[in-house]
């Protein structure tokens, strides 16, 4: 191989071996633009303006020579482990590979079941232990569930609306408010309320002005959603079967509250309010309503003096609405604040108040109820 360059001058022939001349008839060893066959010769390709490429013997590193000679010859030329011959001009989509089934996703309950259920099953002792031994003893164990739960409440408005419902006479005032429920009945309770809201707004008046209309409002909202509602429940207390008449409404409620999850968790597909409660179908309506009419007629019949059957089947279907209604009004209370839950101090449950959801509106229609069908006595 001869030592020159692309567009080096064209020789007129092949000069052998023996160096003596051109031998007649070989091939031309490139195209002569002077001869009459160039005519019939394939035009040589032209090179585009670039960076000169070294040819093989030049004066330069080998290892820089060999690595030129392995890459690209032309600027618009690209490495590749295939000839650009061989790629496709259009090539075709490759099939998706097949992507393993997605295992199905159990549902949760959201919260700790075990820790839920220890605190229920301890929560339930205490009251029972209370209810049948000492009356009083219970009273007490409303007072104190309607302070922290006031507490609970104060305590997010302040936190996420910046409303400063005064919890001093709120706690007092809750706390005397159910006192007067069990010693005078109804007519203690309200005015017990009546202080309660008057003491809330002299309370507030050592404040400066600004926010006072929220924040009073609030306060006497408070004290009747929690105090006054949770009343009632010590009203039902004063009968003579009193003990029992609290246990049939706590075990409703509660019979209520699991008809409608356990329902509402297997079979539950349409939504009963999405904007406030997502997790509430109207299958676990349809299970609260079952479950506490069933309870109903068993409590009203075996626990209750002078009760029937049908009497609890309308007690059942009456704490089921009651109850629902009670949840999904806290669940519209947590949505406006943004929150979660109320507290944190029952494991599993949240906070006090989210355990009294369903309980403090249900107090007053158990009450009316169980006066109408077999009295207050």
């Amino acid at each position: 191989m001869n030592d020159s360059s692309w567009g080096a001058p064209p020789q007129a022939g092949y000069w052998g071996p023996s160096d003596q001349g051109p031998v007649q008839g070989a091939a031309p060893a490139g195209p002569a633009y002077d001869a009459p066959e160039a005519q019939h010769t394939r035009p040589m390709p032209i090179v585009p303006d670039g960076p000169a490429v070294p040819r093989y013997g030049d004066d330069q590193d080998d290892d820089r020579g060999a690595a030129r000679l392995s890459g690209p010859l032309f600027r618009d030329e690209t490495t590749s482990a295939q000839p650009r011959a061989a790629a496709p001009q259009n090539p075709e989509p490759m099939p998706d590979a097949p992507q393993p089934a997605p295992a199905p996703q159990k549902k949760s309950a959201g919260r700790d079941l075990g820790a839920a259920i220890g605190v229920g099953v301890g929560l339930g002792a205490v009251i029972v232990a209370s209810l049948f031994v000492v009356k009083a003893v219970f009273v007490g164990v409303i007072a104190v569930a309607v302070v922290v739960g006031l507490w609970e409440l104060t305590s997010r408005l302040e936190e996420r609306k910046g409303i400063k419902a005064p919890l001093v006479p709120l706690a007092v005032g809750g706390a005397a408010m159910v006192v007067a429920g069990y010693v005078r009945g109804a007519e203690g309770a309200w005015v017990a309320m009546a202080l309660t809201a008057l003491a809330v707004l002299v309370w507030r008046m050592t404040e400066p002005p600004e926010g006072y209309l929220k924040d009073v409002t609030a306060g006497v909202f408070a004290a009747f959603y929690v105090p006054f509602l949770a009343t009632f429940v010590a009203m039902m207390l004063t009968a003579d079967d009193g003990a029992f008449r609290v246990m049939t409404f706590l075990v409703l409620t509660v019979v209520s509250d699991t008809g409608a999850y356990a329902v509402g968790w297997r079979f539950g597909r349409h939504k009963l309010a999405p904007r406030i409660s997502p997790g509430k179908t109207r299958e676990g309506l349809l299970g609260a309503v079952s479950f506490a009419m069933v309870a109903g007629a068993l409590c009203m019949h075996f626990l209750i003096d002078d009760g029937t059957w049908w009497q609890g089947l309308v007690l059942g279907f009456a704490v089921a609405a009651s109850a629902t209604l009670g949840d999904l009004g806290e669940s519209m209370i947590k949505r406006d604040l943004g929150i979660k839950d109320m507290g944190t101090l029952l494991p599993g449950h949240g906070g006090i108040m989210d355990r009294l959801d369903s309980l403090l509106p249900t107090a007053p229609v158990v009450w009316l109820l169980l006066v109408l069908f077999v009295g207050s006595g």
